[in-house]
């Protein structure tokens, strides 16, 4: 399987197709926007949809005079465009590195929790946190029990913020995840963050292994203690807990199939019902096959005295100033920590005393200068453009005089 970052899906839906619904004559089978399984063709408004799905149940309209919709494509001779050549076998070998639920694409190698301890705190905790246990802005990996309600759903991915301290759902590997295999590709292509691919096949096992073992993760009935050993073989066993909590099945080759199958039947799947631009109502039929209005339902009596009272206000609380933190500071968690709070980022860390006497060196005017306009692997302003210049001045003093 290639990877999706490979790929280019066609998405054939269009916003304007939503106000030119009404003027439809295509029927029940085309007015909710998707095109017949049949070898029909419709009009909607002035554009027809031909017999096709896109891989996401979007609509594929008919490209007509020049126009696909309301975009123009291009209309010139291709001939004796150079398109390229066929992808040779090794470069096909190279791109299909998925490593899939069954196993395949898993290389050789092996790992235990105790190694991926050590490799987590030092490649990982700085932004998932300790234990994998959440990190400023980053996600959290670890926690939310897995046990399941009557109808095999995960309990804490149900919850919900109903009362005050109710906690959210928690959407982590062992509560949220399908397969443990996507976790070892993940890291593998991904991770660690500003220099991916750096990690051996056998670190990527280790870490894995630690990540499952902290979310209590069982392989095969057996819990993944420190001297746990993960291999290719004991990672296709995981079973996750939310294994079937993901629909349509992706996996193998039928998954396109799946998709637009699922897809394709919209009103079934994903509740879509007829399209309209005002007074939207479904309608249906009562037991005689008569057209009758639904049935709407408003609250009579709402109550207001609740303890403590409801909260409409969509604003953050305002931020209270201790004097604790600096402004410097706080723009640096915000924009700068990721690289420069950790000795693995190529970055020089914050309380590296040696590190930054070398960059000091320099002068303040030119460590700022090189800090705005981007220097070696760190783009300008650090990513955050959003920084002016006199922010990024003040972030420099506090990182160096942090590191006195």
């Amino acid at each position: 399987m290639f990877k999706l970052d490979r790929k280019s899906i066609l998405i054939g839906t269009s916003a304007f197709a939503a106000s030119v619904v009404l003027l439809s004559g295509c029927g029940d089978s085309t007015s909710t926007g998707v095109a017949s399984n049949t070898s029909k063709s419709c009009e909607i408004g002035v554009y027809k949809i031909i017999d096709k799905h896109a891989i996401d149940g979007g609509v594929i309209y008919a490209r007509q005079n020049g126009v696909y919709t309301d975009y123009r494509y291009n209309q010139q001779s291709m001939k004796g465009l150079n398109y390229g050549r066929p992808a040779t076998a090794n470069e096909i070998k190279a791109w299909n590195v998925d490593a899939l639920p069954d196993g395949t694409g898993l290389p050789k190698g092996q790992g235990s929790v105790e190694e991926g301890d050590e490799l987590f705190e030092a490649q990982c905790a700085s932004c998932h946190g300790d234990f994998g246990g959440g990190g400023k802005g980053y996600p959290q990996l670890t926690g939310g029990n897995q046990d399941k309600d009557e109808n095999g759903i995960v309990k804490v991915l149900k919850n919900q913020r109903l009362l005050p301290g109710m906690a959210a759902p928690k959407r982590t590997v062992g509560t949220y995840w399908p397969k443990a295999t996507t976790l070892f590709t993940y890291i593998r292509d991904a991770m660690p963050y500003a220099h991916p691919k750096s990690l051996t096949d056998d670190q990527v096992y280790a870490i894995t292994a630690y990540i499952l073992s902290q979310n209590e993760i069982k392989i095969d009935g057996v819990e993944m203690d420190d001297e746990y050993v993960l291999n290719a073989k004991k990672l296709t066993q995981v079973v996750l807990p939310n294994n079937n909590g993901f629909y349509p099945d992706i996996d193998g080759a039928k998954g396109p199939a799946n998709v637009k199958a699922f897809f394709a039947d919209r009103a079934k799947n994903i509740g879509m019902g007829t399209r309209c631009m005002h007074d939207c109502k479904d309608i249906s039929k009562d037991g005689h096959g008569k057209m009758v209005a639904p049935s709407v339902f408003k609250i009579k009596y709402e109550m207001s005295d609740v303890v403590p009272p409801y909260a409409y206000a969509r604003d953050l609380p305002p931020e209270v100033d201790t004097g604790l933190v600096s402004k410097g500071e706080k723009m640096y968690n915000t924009s700068c920590k990721l690289c420069h709070g950790t000795d693995t980022m190529g970055a020089p860390m914050v309380g590296d005393k040696e590190a930054w006497a070398s960059v000091m060196q320099k002068g303040l005017h030119e460590v700022v200068h090189n800090a705005i306009a981007g220097t070696g692997g760190m783009p300008p302003k650090g990513g955050n453009a959003d920084l002016s210049d006199a922010d990024i001045k003040t972030i420099v003093e506090f990182m160096a005089n942090s590191s006195k």
